[in-house]
């Protein structure tokens, strides 16, 4: 047990080292995206799948609440969190629409969309995806190595360097922990509300 331990403990390690090395240019796009984003009153939209959408809400109450230190909400909601609308969109029109309709409903243009899918594939992802770029929003993917359809509908792809879904996993709250503390820094220091 100790060597299955530090087996998935290595692997890790090496994905966020991974991402040391490729990602922090495109962590940097994005959070400048979000940032202007917030500073033309619009809000950030995020939305994924089981872990994935696990992600979407921690990071949404990170921006919404606070990351590391007290200030004024940032504006940021997570499509994950309402099990009524979720059930019923799924219900009604597909579980591929689930993210998408919830987009046309509240997405606007200049808002940031935040898609986080660790192969890039998920249908209803794609399609929420899709939804934001007609109504005007920029669009930021978390993603694994090899990006699938989402890299290629977004303006900003952050793509860990691994197909190991637990791996890509973990970095991606790692990646979001560092968009949430270069936005709130910047928040902070504008003396926004």
């Amino acid at each position: 047990m100790v060597e299955q331990a530090q087996h998935s403990l290595r692997e890790s390690t090496a994905a966020l080292q991974g991402c040391l090395e490729r990602v922090p240019d495109a962590v940097a796009d994005a959070s400048r995206l979000i940032l202007d984003a917030l500073r033309r009153g619009r809000k950030a939209v995020l939305f994924g799948n089981g872990g994935s959408a696990a992600d979407a809400q921690h990071l949404a109450a990170d921006l919404v609440g606070r990351f590391g230190r007290q200030r004024a909400p940032v504006p940021a909601v997570a499509l994950t969190a309402d099990t009524a609308v979720l059930t019923a969109v799924g219900n009604d029109y597909g579980f591929d629409r689930v993210f998408a309709r919830q987009v046309e409903a509240l997405v606007g243009a200049g808002d940031v969309v935040i898609a986080i899918s660790t192969s890039g594939r998920s249908a209803n992802v794609v399609e929420g995806v899709r939804a934001a770029r007609r109504t005007g929003a920029r669009v930021v993917v978390l993603t694994g190595s090899e990006g699938g359809a989402l890299a290629r509908l977004a303006d900003v792809v952050i793509r860990v360097p691994s197909t190991q879904t637990a791996r890509i996993q973990e970095a991606h709250i790692a990646i979001g922990h560092a968009i949430c503390a270069i936005v709130e820094a910047a928040w902070v220091r504008r003396g926004t509300r």
